[in-house]
């Protein structure tokens, strides 16, 4: 792709690949930061390997799976299904990224940690969901056939800088949903592991929201764009996933992730940390972009006060029956 950008001193044209070198170093310094405080941890400590029972199929005395037999509420069931589908599409993930930002030097070496990180998440979760019997293996193992076989096409493969926005946002959107997840998932056992999913997916966004900064930094007008049209478009990756909106629509009502969390606890605070709507130095374009932006924000800010308000009334129709 290329863009264009009037910013002083940087080329009357960006390419991806000018981009692409422009950050190297950052992306170098980035990498170098985040090996020094990311912790390796292994899956099976975080598995409750005790209270598994055999599947039919697996050994002779196999027992039939029975919702009743995990301590897993009905809400933390439905988010740990699509928190694992999402995470199952790693390789057409790692494909994504691996053509955007190359397999060489420092993004290469990015690509694969990050890789290898994510990897780890559907390890884990897989495990758990498994030995604590929180889902039927078959229908589980059917949806993940079914999503991974219609693979993952970004909405933001056409352009370096899109991608980077999307994920700066999208890293910090998971870590917000696994946390959620956690608390609501009724099993303390369950709340440690996303913790620990949850403190990865905020070392990945950390590294994506300094590599956006740094790129405001020397193209600020095409990144001003991708920004807002990452932000007014966003999806979760798992939007593909048989069910979800139904599953989405549940994660809402239930605190999981619904638009007053997107609106505060994911897209705020990177914006906060970019200074997004006092940043200067922008040509026609980037302004344009800038005050959309902001226009964009206050309508969603208003949608979720409609929600908060729809849901609350909800929360008082289901309190009123109970007393």
């Amino acid at each position: 792709m290329t863009i264009t950008s009037p910013h002083l001193g940087s080329p009357a044209v960006w390419t991806d690949a000018r981009l692409l070198h422009a950050l190297e170093e950052v992306v170098e310094s980035e990498l170098n930061r985040h090996l020094k405080v990311a912790k390796d941890w292994m899956p099976h400590q975080y598995v409750p390997w005790s209270e598994g029972r055999n599947f039919p199929g697996q050994f002779e005395d196999g027992e039939p799976w029975a919702k009743e037999q995990s301590k897993v509420t009905e809400l933390g069931r439905i988010a740990l299904v699509v928190n694992l589908l999402t995470e199952d599409n790693l390789p057409s993930y790692h494909h994504e990224i691996a053509t955007l930002f190359g397999r060489d030097g420092a993004w290469g070496t990015w690509v694969h940690r990050w890789t290898a990180e994510e990897a780890r998440h559907g390890i884990v979760m897989r495990d758990y969901l498994l030995a604590s019997r929180a889902v039927d293996p078959d229908r589980l193992e059917r949806f993940r056939m079914a999503h991974m076989s219609e693979g993952f096409e970004s909405d933001n493969g056409h352009s370096m800088l899109h991608s980077v926005a999307y994920v700066a946002f999208q890293e910090l959107a998971t870590r917000i949903s696994h946390r959620n997840t956690g608390h609501h998932s009724g099993d303390p056992v369950c709340d440690r592991m996303l913790a620990r999913i949850a403190t990865d997916e905020n070392l990945h966004m950390i590294f994506y929201r300094n590599l956006l900064k740094a790129a405001f930094e020397i193209a600020p007008d095409p990144t001003m764009r991708a920004v807002r049209d990452v932000v007014v478009g966003f999806r979760m990756p798992g939007h593909g996933i048989p069910g979800f909106e139904r599953a989405a629509a549940q994660m809402a009502i239930g605190e999981v992730y619904n638009l007053r969390i997107h609106h505060d606890d994911v897209l705020q605070p990177v914006l906060r940390f970019l200074k997004i709507m006092s940043i200067d130095g922008l040509g026609a374009e980037g302004r344009e972009a800038q005050d959309e932006l902001g226009r964009f924000l206050g309508g969603l800010d208003t949608e979720a006060a409609r929600f908060d308000e729809r849901l609350a009334a909800r929360k008082a129709r289901v309190d009123s029956r109970k007393g």
